[in-house]
């Protein structure tokens, strides 16, 4: 039997979910939930109704994963506590600094309705933590750094993109080459938030808006820009339809440690990624963690999740024989 997903939001995460549901043989997209008029909303996969959001508690029975598609800046906090008490979600909320209280939120929503929620599955947080977790654990005595990009994140994009006076808008995390370097290397660095990144951001504004105020605004934003060395740049529509349509991304979890009695072997872990695009990756990943949620959900588990707390296996579509004869 396929695993009957449904979509809650259909921007660009949407409709890589879409894509990555299509990948998967046993899964299929029953429906997408949006706020904009359903006729408006032309959906890839035939089969699959689009409803408005106002219908998704009606359609509990027929869904057995709810893939939720927000920006973490205000609609999952929202959304993700909402739905768990009547779905099994998965949603890729990206506020690293929030995590803890959407965890509890959310957990509190899943256990009242008994149901499983995946919370913060994407490359970072998802696989990037995952990778420091192992790393953490394989050189228990190390340094741990993550580099973000080039590329576009969009999280940033969308908060930025919630400022008044904005139109369009998109935010490219870079790293500096220079202290990833000297951390490859194995020189172990000291480095500050603004010495691992800087952030550069392309703006589409309102004719007459203030872009001294919409700067600053972006500048100071907690969370997103305001340890970071950020230059904004205020552009034309056709220039971001020319220049920034893309959303590539990718970075980079090293972890450097020692071994030996005396500490006298040094390692160097590395995992990267380079992704042509951001939003198609992350959806890939949530559709794995939506298989798994699934079976958690039939094992009778309940309440939030992260990715920490799911066996490998479970985001595999073959058997564990399978996965021994041929992975292992």
């Amino acid at each position: 039997m396929s695993i009957r997903i449904g979509i809650l939001g259909y921007g660009n995460l949407g409709r890589g979910v879409e894509c990555a549901v299509k990948h998967n043989p046993d899964m299929e997209l029953k429906a997408v939930f949006t706020r904009r008029a359903p006729e408006s909303v032309k959906i890839l996969t035939e089969g699959a109704k689009v409803y408005h959001v106002d219908e998704a508690v009606k359609r509990k029975d027929e869904i057995d994963v709810l893939i939720l598609c927000g920006g973490s800046a205000t609609d999952l906090p929202v959304q993700t506590p909402e739905y768990a008490q009547y779905f099994n979600v998965v949603d890729s909320f990206d506020t690293h600094a929030k995590i803890p209280e959407h965890f509890a939120a959310v957990d509190a929503a899943a256990k009242k309705g008994g149901k499983v929620a995946m919370i913060s599955v994407g490359w970072d947080p998802g696989m990037f933590s995952l990778n420091r977790l192992y790393a953490n654990a394989i050189l228990p005595g190390g340094k741990d750094y993550t580099f973000w990009g080039k590329g576009v994140s969009q999280g940033h994009s969308d908060a930025v993109r919630r400022i008044a006076g904005v139109v369009d808008a998109r935010q490219y995390t870079i790293p500096v080459e220079k202290a990833l370097e000297a951390v490859r290397n194995g020189e172990n660095p000291e480095l500050s938030t603004r010495e691992k990144h800087t952030r550069e951001v392309f703006v589409v504004a309102e004719e007459g808006a203030d872009k001294a105020r919409i700067e600053e605004e972006i500048k100071t934003m907690p969370n997103y820009f305001d340890e970071y060395d950020t230059t904004v740049h205020f552009i034309s529509e056709e220039e971001m339809k020319k220049d920034h349509a893309g959303l590539p991304h990718g970075g980079f979890v090293i972890r450097t440690g020692k071994t030996g009695w005396e500490d006298e072997h040094s390692h160097v872990i590395e995992y990267s990624l380079k992704l042509d695009s951001n939003p198609e990756f992350t959806s890939s990943v949530i559709c794995a963690y939506a298989r798994a949620a699934y079976r958690m959900s039939k094992e009778g588990q309940t309440g939030c999740k992260t990715v920490f707390d799911v066996a490998p296996a479970y985001l595999s579509s073959q058997t564990a024989e399978e996965l021994r004869a041929h992975m292992l």
